[in-house]
């Protein structure tokens, strides 16, 4: 049974064989009948050139073009050939079917050439005369060592393919009787393997669109079964393979989309390969769009191409701080580490480049070397100013009453300016830290009872500098604030403005309600702010007149502290000023309290 049931899969590919066969044969007896004829045809209208030779000869040696014309046409009639005669300069001076006056030169005619070159030409193209496809061929007549012209004989090629109709009509009639024959055997056999071979398409088409958990059913036919295990077990180990390296791929994304580092991968013609979302921000690009295209097209930056062109040029490893400026006009400053990407040991694939924005942490080591630096100066000239006087008491004028007073009066100011900048630090690392640890708790009260108090606390201090202190608030205006902190933060701004505010100004202490929360703000009338120092003012001892600031008694603190209390109600600090005509300082509490969740009444701040 199974012998039989091997012979009839065999069957199709003997019969594919037989038709092949059949088919082989018959196209080379067309393509050898084909030839044979071609060549007895050229054969013929070479005997037909050579035959007329002489009289041509004759006739070309006497000049008798007209004669020559006639001759052609006679002869052309009879033999059923066109024949033409041409001289060596390409003039055709005889012609069966046309007159000769008004055909082209025929100098550049293949079978001219090569009749001339070699004594005997053929060639077949559409004729410009005729307008049909014709077989030429042409002999070269020539008189004492030289050559009078050309005769050329042709025939339309249709005329050679009548003649080959009959032969290739009864090719096909076999052709077709055979494939009848082998047809309805074929079916039989297909009908007992269709089952299967379908069987086996329809699980091949399953992992052709991914379901690799698809598997064939072995079938009783031992080589079908066979077959069946192999591709059941080829899917098994796909889908083993494939789960591999997508889980590779998503965990390779997962690492790449989570750094806060850009990487970029490049081939070895600077295309780009590979780059994750934190390069992409950087060059300020689409992913998926930038791969493929050049370093160069994605972003213009000399030093980044400078030390791609390095990396792959060296093979080694270099880093280089680069300097890029985005879209937005922002400067960024990066760090850059590029590494050779290889297959293997020796083969250079491309590069990989990884950029750390450090812009960031300049800045705040710039911050924090100006920190330093005005700390340490704020604190010298009060330790410099107690240190000199004391050595001035103690080299002679503590025995002078009047002069040790004066100068003890000194010490003692310098030391509460010394006391002051301290107690100023401490507490803004107080409030640093309860933001840190989300200790700083507000709840829901009255802002018109911090703007008094804070009003009260300054209201000494104005009354001896002549200036009015007015407040502009809705007694019943909520919010969430912790109200020792804001009113400190109140009391920096009214102390502020009373300061630089000239005798019998005012000092206009507003609060007022929006959709954004809370707007409180003290507008004072003193000598204004350039523009320039606007954006810096909330900074740590930064002052816009050192010496007059020092003269008033400022710390340098009072307006960071101010920064720092907004930010831990979730707000911000905010300045408006025009020099010339006062400023006006702004404490904006949101309408919420920023990530607060309200636990027992009470809300609890995270800076924002």
């Amino acid at each position: 049974m199974s012998s039989w049931r091997l012979f009839w899969q065999l069957c199709p590919a003997y019969l594919a064989i037989v038709l092949a066969s059949v088919a082989a044969v018959g196209l080379y007896a067309v393509a050898a009948t084909q030839q044979f004829h071609r060549q007895q045809t050229i054969a013929s209208l070479r005997d037909i050139a050579h035959a007329i030779e002489e009289m041509v000869r004759t006739k070309l040696a006497e000049g008798d073009h007209r004669q020559l014309d006639a001759i052609c046409k006679e002869l052309g009639s009879k033999a059923a050939t066109r024949i033409t005669v041409i001289l060596p300069s390409g003039q055709v001076v005889a012609d069966s079917f046309e007159d000769p006056d008004m055909m082209a030169n025929h100098a550049e005619r293949e079978e001219v050439l090569q009749a001339l070159a070699e004594g005997f030409g053929v060639a077949s193209r559409l004729s410009d005369t005729v307008q049909e496809e014709m077989l030429y061929a042409a002999v070269p007549v020539g008189l004492d060592g030289h050559t009078l012209g050309v005769v050329r004989t042709s025939i339309p090629s249709v005329r050679m393919g009548q003649t080959l109709w009959a032969i290739h009509q009864r090719l096909v009639v076999a052709s077709l009787v055979v494939g009848i024959l082998a047809a309805v055997v074929s079916l039989w056999v297909a009908r007992r393997l269709s089952r299967p071979v379908e069987e086996i398409h329809r699980v091949a088409a399953q992992l052709a669109r991914g379901n690799l958990r698809f598997r064939l059913p072995i079938p009783s036919s031992r080589e079908a079964a066979e077959v069946a295990r192999t591709m059941n077990d080829l899917a098994a180990q796909l889908d083993a393979r494939l789960s591999d390296v997508l889980q590779q791929k998503n965990e390779r994304e997962a690492i790449l989309s989570s750094m806060v580092e850009g990487l970029v991968a490049i081939d070895d013609q600077q295309r780009i390969i590979s780059l994750n979302h934190a390069a992409a921000r950087l060059f300020e690009c689409d992913p998926e769009g930038a791969v493929g295209r050049t370093l160069q097209e994605v972003v213009r930056n000399v030093e980044l191409h400078q030390l791609t062109t390095d990396v792959l040029a060296r093979s080694e490893s270099l880093f280089r701080e680069l300097t890029m400026t985005g879209r937005d006009g922002q400067l960024r400053l990066l760090h850059a580490q590029g590494t050779v990407l290889r297959e293997g040991r020796d083969r250079l694939l491309g590069a990989v480049i990884v950029l750390h924005d450090v812009t960031r942490l300049n800045k705040l080591e710039q911050v924090r070397r100006d920190f330093v630096a005005n700390v340490s100066h704020e604190l010298r000239t009060p330790v410099t100013s107690i240190k000199g006087f004391v050595e001035t008491l103690l080299d002679g004028a503590l025995r002078d009453p009047d002069h040790a007073e004066r100068f003890l009066r000194i010490v003692a100011v310098q030391a509460d300016r010394l006391n002051s900048i301290i107690e100023d630090l401490l507490t803004l690392a107080r409030i640093e830290q309860e933001v840190e640890k989300v200790e700083v708790v507000l709840q829901p009260g009255r802002v018109a009872e911090v703007l008094e108090a804070a009003v009260n606390t300054c209201r000494l201090k104005a009354d001896e500098q002549h200036v009015r202190l007015d407040i502009q608030c809705d007694p019943n205006l909520n919010a969430c604030i912790n109200a020792a902190l804001l009113e400190q933060a109140v009391v920096n701004l009214v102390d502020n403005a009373v300061k630089y505010s000239p005798a019998n100004a005012s000092v206009r202490l507003t609060a007022r309600g929006d959709a954004e929360g809370v707007l409180i703000q003290v507008q004072d009338q003193g000598f204004g702010i350039a523009e320039e120092h606007l954006s810096r003012i909330f900074e740590r001892f930064y002052r816009v007149d050192r010496a007059r600031s020092r003269e008033l008694g400022g710390t340098g603190l009072g307006l960071a502290i101010v920064k720092h209390i907004a930010q831990a109600h979730g707000g911000r600090a905010d300045v408006e000023s025009t020099v010339g005509e006062g400023s006006i300082f702004s404490i904006r509490l949101p309408a919420r309290a920023a990530k607060n969740p309200a636990q027992s009444g009470q809300f609890t701040g995270q800076p924002g």
